[in-house]
């Protein structure tokens, strides 16, 4: 899939030294409720998690490549993983490519991809409270608040929006 500035490929084992660099930054992780990667070990296993998922429920985040300069920008995408309280949109920029506009360029196209490849009648976001650059793309791309819950021990915000009318 493609946008106008991102390729939207799956993940691949071959994206792993991008994809360590990216989770190695507490900045990029300390948004994210999944849990903290803090080695190349737990950066392998989160990488398997998304191309495994892929697997299972034949949907899965997305490596986001810059198409003019062909570099890792993060990840995207649709998740539903087991325990997970509906059908998720997730996005997770290198720094470095924060403040570009990528991270809602990326969740409008897996929002449509949801809604019509996967057929949803509702997609959600699940963000930790202190992840305000989240919360604005949630935004950005028609997600509301719709209320809190808990998430791997963390109070998140659910934030979401039904299937277009």
């Amino acid at each position: 899939m493609e946008t106008e500035r991102l390729v939207l490929r799956p993940l691949t084992g071959d994206d792993f030294d991008d994809y360590a660099a990216m989770m190695s930054d507490p900045d990029v992780t300390s948004g994210l409720a999944d849990g903290a990667i803090t080695n190349e070990i737990d950066a392998w296993r989160s990488l398997a998690t998304f191309i495994g998922h892929r697997e299972i429920r034949g949907y899965s985040h997305w490596a986001l490549i810059e198409k003019t300069t062909g570099s890792f920008v993060g990840r995207a995408g649709p998740w539903r993983p087991h325990g997970f309280p509906g059908l998720g949109l997730g996005w997770c920029l290198s720094r470095h490519h924060w403040g570009k506009g990528y991270a809602s360029e990326a969740a409008r196209a897996a929002l449509n991809y949801c809604f019509t490849d996967l057929a949803a009648d509702e997609v959600i976001s699940l963000i930790l409270p202190r992840n305000t650059r989240s919360i604005a793309v949630a935004e950005r791309i028609g997600h509301h608040h719709l209320h809190d819950t808990e998430y791997r021990g963390h109070t998140v915000h659910v934030y979401g929006q039904p299937r277009p009318t």
